[in-house]
């Protein structure tokens, strides 16, 4: 008797988020944008402020930086290709978070393939938050008959490491 496996409990990427933030508005502010469009092939959508802080020279409702969230599975699996090749396919065991997500930074987007330095745009780091979910997971999202979803059903920092390295290959440092 051959032994099936559960569509339901495999894991798969809800969606991506990659921010960059600037801290300001103005001219740095739409070189990011630049760069995550050139970067993402995606239209960035501006962050706010959501408090003011003097140290920091924020307004609240002030832009201070810029994202872009990607849904779709193949452009989500190209992305993530080559985010984790700059980074030599390697993510350090504690950037998991509880949940299974992973979230990690790159410094500079011109380590990317096909991207070169443009001096008009400058430098520019990001930071990638990937979502990993299973099937059903939107019960605890919906607005009509919001459910919980069970501790068996969540994904385990344990299993988001093992899925992300027979998926991509990721060598999962331990520390």
């Amino acid at each position: 008797m051959s032994e099936s496996v559960n569509p339901m409990m495999q894991p798969r990427i809800t969606k991506i988020s990659v921010n960059i933030g600037v801290g300001e508005g103005g001219e740095r502010l739409l070189n990011a944008e630049k760069v995550l469009e050139l970067v993402t092939g995606v239209r960035p959508q501006r962050t706010l402020g959501r408090i003011q802080n003097r140290d920091l020279k924020v307004r609240q409702g002030a832009p201070i930086g810029c994202k872009v969230t990607m849904r779709d599975q193949e452009r989500i699996m190209s992305f993530l290709k080559e985010a984790f090749w700059v980074r030599e396919n390697t993510i350090p065991s504690w950037n998991f978070d509880r949940s299974g997500n992973l979230s990690f930074g790159i410094r500079d987007y011109t380590d990317f393939p096909e991207q070169k330095y443009d001096p008009e745009i400058g430098i520019f780091g990001m930071d990638i938050t990937v979502v990993l979910e299973r099937p059903g997971h939107r019960v605890s999202r919906r607005r009509r008959h919001k459910g919980k979803v069970g501790q068996q059903h969540r994904v385990t920092p344990d299993q988001s490491r093992a899925w992300f390295k027979e998926t991509f290959g990721l060598e999962i440092m331990e520390e």
